[in-house]
């Protein structure tokens, strides 16, 4: 069974900043939703009616997608400390364009979004992580569009080190979500490399809160 708008937790979410913002909601009209498998919505297009404090209305269209997550996954030679980073490279929806990004997720039902990371990485990469390897950079979500969309997201970073050759296993790996028809190839670059690929802004971001948080100035100076 499909799961009705109002029912959905990220849309609760969303209704609620809306209304403790100071907005009045004068309508809203459901343009389209895309389900998960299990009916849960994934995303909608929202057209709406509503009134801010000062006067006046915000803009009509709505993209409600909710939270998301990035991880970054930086793999260190243990003999060398060079450091690596597991991305995914996949087609882009709105133009089919190859990125080169970090492993990332939608925040869907009542889940947590470290759990939500957690599932992420192993669907995307293969590679399994805990909890307690996984460091939160941000407390409070980074809105990554200013416009029509609502997502808000959390950014990770996890550190291994491994032998290189247990590095290099999670290179060039076929990997992807078969119920969201996920076509994911792993890569393993140098972290310079991997960077210099990257034509998402979060993920760029992402890149340099983590070699801030860890101090690694020499690479943070590289880049």
């Amino acid at each position: 069974m499909k799961e009705k708008l109002e029912d959905a937790h990220k849309f609760q979410i969303w209704k609620q900043n809306l209304i403790s913002n100071g907005l009045k909601i004068n309508g809203l009209e459901e343009i389209y939703s895309k389900f998960r498998p299990n009916g849960e919505i994934l995303f909608s297009l929202l057209l709406l009616d509503a009134e801010v404090p000062e006067g006046g209305k915000i803009p009509p269209i709505l993209f409600l997608k909710g939270q998301v997550l990035s991880v970054l996954i930086c793999l260190i030679d243990i003999e060398t400390k060079e450091k690596y980073l597991l991305v995914v490279k996949q087609r882009r929806i709105c133009d089919g364009s190859t990125t080169v990004e970090h492993p990332a997720g939608m925040v869907d039902g009542k889940d947590e979004p470290i759990e939500v990371a957690i599932r992420e990485v192993e669907e995307e990469t293969g590679l399994t992580i805990s909890v307690e390897q996984l460091v939160l950079l941000n407390s409070q979500p980074y809105y990554p569009s200013s416009g029509t969309s609502d997502e808000a997201m959390y950014l990770y970073y996890c550190e291994i080190e491994m032998d290189f050759d247990d590095i290099l296993a999670y290179n060039n790996k076929n990997t992807g979500a078969v119920y969201e028809s996920e076509k994911i190839v792993t890569g393993v670059l140098p972290f310079k490399e991997a960077h210099q690929m990257m034509t998402n802004s979060n993920a760029i971001l992402l890149n340099f809160m983590y070699l801030k948080a860890v101090k690694d100035w020499d690479l943070l100076a590289k880049i």
